[in-house]
C-alpha cells in the first residue's frame, strides 16, 4: 500500500484548488492540520509552533499576509510569528541561502522596532520582514522541500571545531546535537571558534542573530538554529578549498595572541577608557593594518581594559567608514550612485561590529576576549575604500534651532534623498542636544517604509543599539549615521508594506 506524508497530502489538496497555501487553509479549517502534523516523522518538527511554521513556508508571500493580520486579530502573539517565520527559514534554506539569511537575521531586528511603533501599525515591521521571508522561500523553491532535515536520533559525540574545519557535515551537526543537548553555551562557544576562522560579515552576523532568535524560538530549537551556522562556515571553507585559497591569517594570529598577552586563563577586566583613549583605539581600528589593530585589542585587554570599551573603539571606527563612505560608483538595481545603503563598507561593518559586541557578552571571558580581538581584525583593513574625511564634510551647513523645524527639515533631505543635507541637519541637532528618542522615531519610519536592500532593520537596531551604549560625545555619530543611511535607501519602497499597513488599519 502507498503511504502518503502530509506534505504531499496538503500538496494534492492545494493543486486541487489552486495552491499549497489553499490546501493547507482548507485543513486547518476542517480541524485536522494538528492531527497531521503527527505524521511525516521524515520533516523537522517544531511542537506547538509547527502548523504555524508549516503555513510560513509554504504560502506565498501576497497570500500570507492577510492570514498573519488574521492570526494577530485572533491573539496570536507578534513573537510567535516571528519564531515561526524564523524556524521556517531556517527548515527552507539551512543558513545557506543568501537571500534567506538575510531575511532570518531582520526578524529579530524587525520585532524590537515593532515595539516603537505607534498602534494600531506595531506589527508592520515584522509583517514586512516575514513578506520578504516568504518571497525569498518560494523564489528558490523551497516551500515544499526543506534544507535541514531532522538529525538522527543515535547521534554520537564529534568536536565540533574539529568537524567544521574538516568540513564534514554529519560529524558536525552530529557534535553540535550532543554538545547543545549537555552544555548549550559550551557549544555556542565552540561555534564560536569556527565563525572566527574568517573574517565574513555574514558568517558573524548569522552566528548572532540566529542565537538571539532563541529568545522568540525558544532553546529547545537551539540546534535547528545554530545548524545554520554550521553549514554557513563549512559551505564557505569548502568554497575557499575549491578556489585554493589560503587559510585567512587571524586562524593562526589568534591563539597566538591570546597567548603572548595571557589572556586565555584570566577573567574580563573593569579598567575604564576615557574618551580620548577610545578614540585613539578606533584609530587603530580603523587602519589599514588588520594584525596591528588585532594585537591593539590584545594589548588592551590584557592590560585591563573592560571589553566593552574595547567594543566601544570598534564600533566608532566602523561607523566612520560609513560616514567616510564616498557610496556606490557605479548604480545597481534599488541602489544608485552614491548610495551607502544595503550592503555597503560600512553598513556591514557596523553590522558586524555589533555582532562580535554581543557575541563577546555571551560566555567566558575567553571568548570575549577572542572575538573582540577577531573583531578588531575584521573591522581594519577597510578604511582605503573610504575617504579621509566624512562624506558631509563639505555640506552645506543647517542654521535651524527649533527642534521641530530640525526634524522637519531632516525629514525632507531624506525625501530628497540629500545625504549630506540630511547628516548637517542630523549633526545640527544632535549639537544642539534635542531629544534623540524624537529623531529615532522620525528615522524609524523609514527605516519601515523603504526596501533597505536586505539591511534596513539589522543597520536599524544596530545603529540605535551602539548609540545606547555609547559615551555620550559619541552618541550624535550613531544618528548620523543612520539619518544618511535612511536617506540613501529612500524612494524605493519596500514590497508588501502598504498591504501590510491597510491590513492593519481595518
Amino acid at each position: 500500500m502507498k503511504t502518503t506524508n502530509r506534505r504531499q497530502f496538503l500538496g494534492g489538496i492545494g493543486r486541487s484548488v489552486g495552491s499549497v497555501a489553499v490546501g493547507y487553509a482548507l485543513a486547518d479549517r476542517l480541524g485536522f492540520a494538528e492531527t497531521l502534523a503527527r505524521f511525516a516523522p521524515e520533516r523537522l518538527r517544531f511542537g506547538r509552533l509547527d502548523p504555524l511554521v508549516d503555513r510560513m513556508q509554504a504560502t506565498p508571500a501576497d497570500a500570507l499576509l492577510p492570514l498573519l493580520a488574521q492570526r494577530l486579530r485572533g491573539g496570536t502573539p507578534l513573537a510567535d510569528l516571528v519564531a515561526a517565520g524564523a524556524l521556517a527559514n531556517a527548515r527552507a534554506h539551512g543558513g545557506t541561502n543568501y537571500d534567506g539569511y538575510h531575511a532570518l537575521m531582520a526578524l529579530m531586528p524587525s520585532f524590537e522596532m515593532a515595539a516603537q511603533m505607534p498602534e494600531p501599525f506595531a506589527a508592520l515591521p515584522v509583517l514586512k520582514v516575514l513578506h520578504r521571508n516568504a518571497r525569498f522561500i518560494q523564489a528558490s523553491g523551497r516551500a515544499q522541500a526543506d534544507a535541514l532535515e531532522p538529525l538522527g536520533a543515535d547521534a554520537e559525540s564529534h568536536s565540533l571545531v574539529e568537524s567544521v574545519r574538516a568540513r564534514n557535515l554529519p560529524r558536525a551537526e552530529s557534535g553540535l546535537d550532543v554538545l547543545e543537548r549537555r552544555a548549550p553555551a559550551q557549544a555556542y562557544e565552540d561555534l564560536q571558534t569556527v565563525v572566527r576562522d574568517e573574517m565574513n560579515v555574514h558568517r558573524i552576523v548569522l552566528a548572532w542573530r540566529a542565537y538571539d532568535l532563541l529568545r522568540l524560538t525558544g532553546p529547545e530549537h537551539g540546534v535547528t538554529m545554530l545548524r545554520q551556522s554550521v553549514r554557513f562556515c563549512i559551505e564557505e571553507n569548502e568554497s575557499n578549498a575549491r578556489r585554493g585559497r589560503a587559510e585567512n591569517e587571524i586562524r593562526s594570529l589568534l591563539p597566538r595572541l591570546l597567548e603572548e598577552h595571557g589572556l586565555a586563563g584570566r577573567e574580563r577586566g573593569t579598567r575604564k577608557a576615557d574618551e580620548a583613549s577610545i578614540e585613539r583605539l578606533a584609530d587603530t581600528f580603523f587602519s589599514p593594518d588588520r594584525a596591528a589593530a588585532a594585537r591593539a585589542a590584545a594589548a588592551a585587554l590584557a592590560e585591563g581594559l573592560d571589553p566593552e570599551d574595547v567594543g566601544a573603539a570598534m564600533s566608532l571606527a566602523a561607523t566612520r567608514l560609513l560616514l567616510n563612505d564616498p557610496g556606490q560608483t557605479n548604480s545597481a538595481p534599488g541602489k544608485p550612485v552614491g548610495s551607502v545603503h544595503g550592503a555597503s563598507v560600512g553598513v556591514h561593518a557596523s553590522d558586524a561590529a555589533n555582532a562580535w559586541r554581543h557575541v563577546a557578552r555571551v560566555g567566558g571571558a575567553r571568548n570575549a576576549f577572542a572575538s573582540l580581538i577577531a573583531g578588531a581584525y575584521h573591522t581594519a583593513g577597510q578604511s582605503g575604500y573610504v575617504g579621509a574625511l566624512p562624506n558631509d564634510h563639505d555640506g552645506e551647513p543647517c542654521t535651524k534651532e527649533d527642534p521641530a523645524a530640525l526634524l522637519s527639515e531632516i525629514d525632507g533631505r531624506v525625501r530628497a534623498r540629500d545625504q549630506k543635507g540630511a547628516c548637517q541637519a542630523a549633526r545640527r541637532y544632535c549639537a544642539l542636544g534635542h531629544p534623540s528618542e524624537r529623531l529615532f522615531a522620525l528615522l524609524l519610519g523609514f527605516a519601515v517604509s523603504e526596501d533597505g536592500a536586505l539591511h534596513a532593520e539589522k543597520y536599524f537596531r544596530t545603529a540605535q543599539d551602539e548609540h545606547a551604549v555609547a559615551r555620550a560625545p559619541h552618541r550624535a555619530l550613531y544618528l548620523v549615521a543612520l539619518t544618511r543611511v535612511m536617506a540613501s535607501h529612500f524612494g524605493f519602497p519596500a514590497p508588501g508594506c502598504e498591504e501590510a499597513r491597510t491590513l492593519l488599519a481595518t
